[in-house]
């Protein structure tokens, strides 16, 4: 008796096989909304009532970074140095948008209704220690570049300057300080924010972060203007003033990308559930 054959599915020689690829891919850049030119001080409001959910634990913060202020101050102040101070307290705020994930951190666990708690926040910045070491090491090589180019100025003026010498030295100082502070604000401005928030690579926060501040530059000019308005009363008050007003700039932060950035497409990020819980 013959074997039956069994019937062959031929296939076209111009067929190929396809990898399985997800339906949905997320995008590399969050979209943002457009925001009105007075949410910056709705965003301050909005961390005044952050400040006073959890008085103790941003209060202490603020204290800690006035504590920074006037070592620094007095490391200057005994070096004799003007510059150093400048570059001192420079890359200190250089580094404010890392230095602030505890109150961003605060800020969302009010957002999501979750009792408020510091042991949390720490955990929630080991989780993303290995994000926030890269936008460390970003903001660290824009700082040491300012200060290569903030030392080389002194090429330029001579080494006894009078009143007008100093006044120029100074204007052209903050003319290259404001460029690179600008840098620092378009990359960190809703990036960290993010972070904390969704399960993001770091790449991704940041093009979302420099979209969002250039479709919105008028109400980010005004938001980066009143951050410096706030830091100069905090310097006018011997630093006194960081203690109220650092912690409200970094709960307000915390709003502003809640306003701006439409992160829904992300899986929200640890410390907010049952099982994480201390």
């Amino acid at each position: 008796m013959p074997d039956k054959q069994v019937p062959t599915q031929k296939h076209s020689s111009n067929q190929v096989d396809k990898p399985n690829v997800p339906d949905y891919v997320q995008p590399i850049v969050a979209p943002c909304r457009t925001i009105p030119y007075s949410a910056p001080f709705k965003w301050l409001a909005k961390g005044w009532v952050d400040l006073k959910h959890v008085p103790k634990i941003s209060l202490t913060y603020g204290l800690v970074m006035m504590l920074i202020s006037v070592l620094i101050t007095f490391l200057a102040y005994q070096a004799h140095s003007i510059v150093l101070a400048i570059a001192l307290t420079a890359g200190f705020f250089f580094m404010g948008p890392i230095i602030a994930i505890g109150l961003y951190s605060l800020s969302r666990q009010i957002n999501h209704t979750v009792e408020p708690q510091f042991l949390r926040c720490w955990r929630e910045g080991k989780k993303n220690l290995g994000n926030e070491l890269v936008l460390s090491f970003m903001f660290l090589i824009v700082f040491l570049v300012w200060a290569r180019a903030a030392s080389m100025l002194h090429i330029f003026f001579p080494s006894i300057m009078k009143a007008e010498d100093w006044l120029l030295f100074l204007g052209v100082g903050t003319l290259v300080g404001a460029i690179f502070a600008a840098i620092i604000f378009c990359v960190g401005a809703f990036s960290i924010p993010m972070l904390m928030d969704r399960k993001v690579d770091t790449v991704t926060a940041v093009v979302t972060s420099i979209n969002a501040v250039l479709k919105n530059k008028l109400t980010m000019l005004i938001w980066g203007l009143l951050i410096v308005l706030l830091v100069l009363i905090g310097i006018v008050t011997f630093y006194l003033g960081f203690i109220v007003l650092l912690p409200l700039v970094g709960h307000a932060t915390w709003h502003a990308y809640k306003d701006t950035i439409d992160a829904d497409a992300w899986e929200l990020g640890p410390g907010l559930g049952d099982e994480n819980k201390i």
